[in-house]
């Protein structure tokens, strides 16, 4: 397998204010993306997510480790090694908003040492591919969201870099506008052979087009795996029983003290119990718990599980034993 980049062993700490402590933002952080994938990289608000794609762009050095771009260190030759990298980081902060769609093309263009003339067909490629040809007169300050956010894409990929990093692409789109942008970043690597790092809270896109997440909580990674597999290891485990009746108050504590986590609701006659069993043996238990009042179980299907619910269990380090097996 051919990596594009390989992170090793990072570390970034940061002295608290007024005080001689530090926070370890990122610890011992490693992982490998390969050429030509879109992969996922998640953690929620301060795992040490956004400095770990800091480090990635250059904006920051890490304290130790080493960052690997194409093959060359973005720490030792750091401008040679971002010529193969462009960042799209929320708030679309890589335009110019007194500029025109057109322009901010040439521009950046410019900035990259390319002339207007050798990039006019590209700019032209771009304008109908973003669907943007018709707004690319108009100031960037008076598009909407959508449309800069796809300009903002758009300006990336005229880098010509092979990796492109997006931070919140689809955040505060409509639902019209965010499955258009999906299916922009799955022809970038389809088309143009492009590798894309993807920061997102929304996981239905991560699950759309996402082939493989790092997911960072307290500045470690806790898991590295294809989403596939992740929706593989938790929805084997995910039951929904229906009962012919309600649960005794003795039931529902032996629940709670097995699994934890179970809900139980009531519709007329009909009793539903969905669990969570965090070995597939488990099933056992449950039987046991029901047996005790011979409970009439009268179905017991699989639940549909999503990648929010899996993302929310990996964090909150539920189920490590299975994850550790999966690794």
């Amino acid at each position: 397998m051919e990596y594009i980049i390989d992170v090793q062993n990072l570390k970034k700490s940061y002295r608290k204010r007024r005080s001689k402590e530090y926070v370890h933002a990122v610890s011992e952080v490693s992982f490998k993306v390969n050429r030509g994938e879109i992969l996922g990289l998640l953690g929620p608000n301060g795992a040490g997510k956004t400095t770990t794609i800091k480090m990635i762009c250059g904006l920051l050095r890490p304290d130790s480790g080493s960052i690997m771009i194409n093959g060359i260190n973005n720490k030792e030759k750091r401008l040679k090694a971002l010529r193969h990298i462009s960042a799209v980081l929320e708030g679309n902060r890589n335009l110019y908003w007194r500029l025109t769609v057109k322009e901010n093309l040439e521009y950046f263009a410019g900035n990259r040492g390319i002339s207007r003339k050798d990039i006019s067909e590209k700019v032209e490629e771009f304008l109908t591919m973003f669907k943007l040809k018709d707004k690319e007169n108009e100031l960037v300050n008076r598009l909407s969201r959508g449309m800069q956010q796809k300009l903002a894409i758009a300006v990336a990929m005229l880098a010509d870099s092979e990796v492109i990093l997006l931070d919140e692409p689809t955040l505060g789109l409509d639902v019209e506008t965010g499955y258009e942008v999906r299916e922009i970043l799955k022809a970038l690597v389809r088309d143009y052979n492009r590798t894309i790092i993807i920061s997102s809270h929304d996981m239905d896109v991560i699950q759309d087009i996402c082939e493989r997440t790092v997911i960072i909580n307290q500045g470690r990674i806790v898991t590295d795996d294809k989403v596939e597999n992740l929706i593989k290891l938790f929805d084997v485990r995910a039951y929904s029983v229906t009962l012919g009746e309600s649960l005794s108050k003795q039931q529902e504590k032996l629940l709670l003290q097995k699994f934890p986590d179970y809900e139980f609701k009531q519709d007329g006659h009909q009793c539903t119990l969905d669990i969570d069993l965090a070995k597939s043996e488990e099933i056992y238990d449950l039987f046991d718990i029901l047996k005790m009042e011979n409970t009439p179980v009268e179905a017991i299907d699989r639940k549909t599980i999503n990648f929010e619910q899996i993302f929310m269990k990996i964090v909150k380090g539920e189920d490590q034993d299975a994850m550790a097996k999966s690794s």
